[in-house]
């Protein structure tokens, strides 16, 4: 199989200068590319100066996460497309386990390594940890992640398993499902986008699935750090997007109302805290969504549905009434 490595890049001469050694050390055969996304610092300069073999594709404008990468990878041939950010240290051997379950598994479409922290790497890293999963009201967590608790590695995930959605900061694809999907819904811009994604693959039959034998090491912040309330209104209003979209639609609507309902006391806990931007930045998300909704709706026209997409019924009574903190002790449903 072919595999194209391939970091997305906005102003990153600083980080491609500092975690792009390890990709070119470690990648073997796969081919390596840098997306630039219309940079205006000395990222392009530098990767031509210092890694001739990094094929450069470059965007004629900054379009985000999902702009970026659906019109970057249109011009990279590969049969395997490895995502991954700019701020991602990788190991030695870090590819051949992707690739063997790639290989054994037909099924398997998406596959995301574990993801630890590089400031801290003895724990789990916030973006992706050890595979993602969803509540019944479609709010996103992961293995060894939940909210903002992160569980040390002792290496209670380095197994092999299916998952629901895989971590945009180191996914790997199979180049016929991400167009056979469409690749990204590029009303997203960034974050939650790979949950969507994932999301429209599995209705399609598709698997996902997190491989612990392959590790890599993830910054995280280096875009939008987890306080940032840009990065709370693409949450909030990113993951109603996903829920109209690949939810039958008695379902959806019945959720929608669930979150916002929820989404308003998440923003009168930001008021209490004195974090009025947060607050504002949910207010927007809603209004953004109500504009969008009728496209998202419409897209879901030719969605198919699997019939059980979540891993437990609530995460946040879970975490927040019963303080359950690790992923081995949620309640399963």
């Amino acid at each position: 199989m072919r595999i194209a490595v391939v970091i997305l890049n906005w102003n990153g001469e600083v980080l491609l200068e500092r975690y792009l050694p390890s990709v070119v050390q470690h990648s073997g055969d796969a081919e390596i590319y840098v997306v630039d996304n219309a940079s205006t610092d000395n990222s392009v300069g530098f990767i031509k100066a210092n890694y001739p073999t990094v094929k450069i594709v470059q965007n004629q404008e900054n379009g985000g996460f999902t702009t970026g990468y659906n019109t970057g990878l249109k011009n990279i041939d590969a049969d395997i497309y490895c995502l991954l950010n700019s701020d991602v240290e990788v190991t030695e051997n870090w590819l051949p386990p992707i690739l063997k379950v790639f290989s054994e598994n037909k099924e398997a479409a998406i596959i995301q390594p574990k993801i630890l922290d590089l400031m801290r790497p003895d724990y789990f890293e916030y973006a992706g940890a050890a595979g993602g999963f969803i509540d019944k009201l479609g709010y996103p967590f992961c293995r060894g992640r939940i909210f903002q608790e992160l569980e040390k590695d002792n290496g209670q995930y380095d197994d092999v398993t299916e998952i629901f959605w895989a971590t945009g900061a180191c996914m790997f694809i199979r180049k016929d499902v991400y167009w056979s999907v469409n690749g990204f819904d590029e009303h997203y811009f960034a974050h939650q986008e790979e949950v969507d994604l994932c999301w429209r693959a599995k209705n399609e039959g598709h698997k996902v699935f997190y491989v612990g034998t392959s590790k890599v090491f993830h910054l995280g912040g280096s875009t939008l750090s987890n306080m940032n309330p840009k990065k709370t209104y693409l949450n909030f209003r990113n993951s109603l997007f996903s829920i109209t979209k690949n939810l039958p639609r008695r379902k959806a609507l019945t959720i929608i109302g669930l979150r916002l309902l929820l989404d308003g006391i998440a923003a009168l806990r930001f008021i209490f805290q004195f974090k009025f931007n947060h607050c504002f930045a949910i207010l927007r998300a809603h209004l953004s969504f109500y504009r969008h909704f009728g496209k998202m709706y419409r897209s879901r026209e030719k969605a198919n549905f699997i019939p059980k997409y979540y891993y437990t019924k609530s995460i946040v009574w879970q975490h927040f009434v019963h303080h359950i903190k690790k992923f081995n002790d949620l309640v399963k449903h």
